[in-house]
């Protein structure tokens, strides 16, 4: 794995590195660009999104043209942890992304290490 980056290449030395690899399927070029993780049990996983977003970053082209920053607060991270009391809260960020409204409700399923919600459809009564 020596010819494997140790960190995520950016900007000019990516832009060299892909050109370099270029004959490579690309998610061997990512991954020896350094953009991949590696499980506790050996396993590789490639991160191609975020080689993209490094790859056209460095080319210099927006990522988010609109700019829906408004200047205000965090940006989300699609990250929570869990609160001293127990709870997880999903801020306002991801519920107005999803155009969720008070009341609106979800079934909660447990797996071994992941949560899952699914949005319940709303049960309007339909009129005759």
């Amino acid at each position: 794995m020596s010819d494997i980056s140790p960190t995520p290449l950016t900007g000019k030395a990516l832009l060299q590195k892909v050109k370099e690899l270029a004959h490579l399927p690309r998610r061997e070029t990512a991954k020896r660009c350094g953009y991949y993780s590696q499980s506790k049990d050996g396993q590789v996983r490639v991160n191609l999104t975020d080689f993209y977003d490094a790859v056209l970053g460095a080319k210099g082209v927006p990522l988010d043209p609109e700019g829906t920053k408004d200047g205000r607060g965090r940006e989300p991270t699609f990250r929570v942890s869990v609160h001293k009391n127990g709870q997880i809260v999903i801020g306002s960020t991801y519920t107005e992304q999803m155009n969720l409204q008070p009341g609106d409700e979800f079934e909660i399923k447990l797996g071994y290490k992941h949560i899952h919600l699914k949005q319940m459809e709303s049960e309007e009564p339909v009129e005759a």
